[in-house]
């Protein structure tokens, strides 16, 4: 959900930005890939530590 209203919020400044949208266009699919890579690897993070502490509880 998070992911979502961040990626809205940032296609919206780019929408009011006067430039044409071809101009934007790079600019909205780095900021796309970037947000969605940072926020892909946060989740791969945290299962990764999930998965550690069970584990750890195991042994």
């Amino acid at each position: 959900m998070v992911t979502v209203a961040v990626w809205l919020y940032v296609i919206a400044i780019f929408i009011n930005d006067p430039a044409p949208f071809s101009e934007l266009v790079p600019y909205c699919m780095g900021s796309t890939m970037l947000i969605f890579g940072i926020l892909t690897g946060i989740f791969k993070g945290l299962e990764y530590w999930e998965s550690t502490l069970k584990k750890e509880e195991k042994q």
